[in-house]
């Protein structure tokens, strides 16, 4: 029997426009009232996430989310925090050169703010998902104590197929590199990536690996799908994430999650 869910939330959870439809809704609801423990795992804040959360009634006291691709696992309730690996000011000094270097777009996520050396369309696109403020900075002077959860480059998706082509090994060994969407490409603490959220937080709770689902779409879901006992990938996945999954269920535009939460969980086919 499967006791937690951990849903990705752009492409899996949300329709194209932001929205949850009423199918999933309704299944997530049934999935709850059997007492399955309903989690999103996301590479947005917390903050970026609050009005989904309320939504879906997951702000009591048992209730847990996975922030900033796993760098922050925290109840929603209460706020306390089951985990947290933020980045060092050292790290952002290094892929700010390299940004440079390889002419790409850069900007960090705080716990409350995306901070950018200069306007982009794609730190724009980050703003407004998440409802966060966009601070313009001189990277060159960021106080050492600034919380940096997360950095990305952001720019066009053949742009950063040109950077992930030409990134350095040592990135990859000192940083987790993870490509969220076509013009995202984030890097965080080496040591966080989705699957090690979803691990802590069943640690925390006692639930075991193989009584956990994981749905995904995008390359900074394959940790969470693999350490799943049954990982998920949407119909509208990347190919990469489809080939490591156990299961491909629909589109996040025909309810793929609906689909996965009533054949896995509720045991039955369609809602009704």
């Amino acid at each position: 029997m499967y006791k937690l869910i951990a849903l990705d939330m752009d492409g899996t959870l949300l329709k194209d426009d932001r929205t949850i439809s009423k199918e999933t809704f309704k299944a997530i609801q049934r999935a709850k009232a059997k007492g399955v423990k309903v989690v999103l795992s996301t590479g947005r804040p917390m903050i970026g996430i609050k009005n989904y959360l309320k939504q879906l009634d997951l702000v009591n006291e048992d209730d847990y989310a996975v922030a900033y691709n796993g760098a922050l696992v925290q109840n929603t309730k209460t706020g306390r925090i089951v985990a947290q690996n933020p980045m060092t000011l050292e790290d952002l000094n290094y892929l700010y050169d390299l940004s440079k270097k390889l002419e790409v777009n850069i900007h960090f996520l705080t716990d409350s703010s995306c901070v950018t050396p200069k306007w982009s369309k794609y730190s724009q696109v980050e703003c407004d998902i998440n409802n966060i403020p966009m601070e313009i900075v001189d990277f060159t002077k960021i106080d050492e104590n600034t919380s940096i959860v997360k950095i990305m480059f952001i720019d066009e998706p053949h742009i950063l197929d040109r950077v992930i082509n030409q990134l350095p090994e040592e990135v990859y060994n000192k940083f987790s590199v993870l490509r969220s969407a076509p013009y995202f490409l984030e890097f965080l603490n080496k040591k966080v990536n989705k699957g090690y959220g979803i691990e802590l937080l069943a640690k925390t709770l006692g639930i075991k690996r193989e009584e956990i689902i994981c749905v995904g779409d995008a390359g900074n879901d394959i940790a969470m799908i693999q350490f799943a006992g049954l990982g998920v990938a949407m119909g509208n996945a990347f190919p990469e994430v489809k080939d490591i999954a156990d299961y491909v269920t629909l589109s996040n535009e025909e309810h793929g999650v609906a689909h996965v939460i009533n054949k896995f969980v509720l045991g039955i086919e369609k809602a009704s």
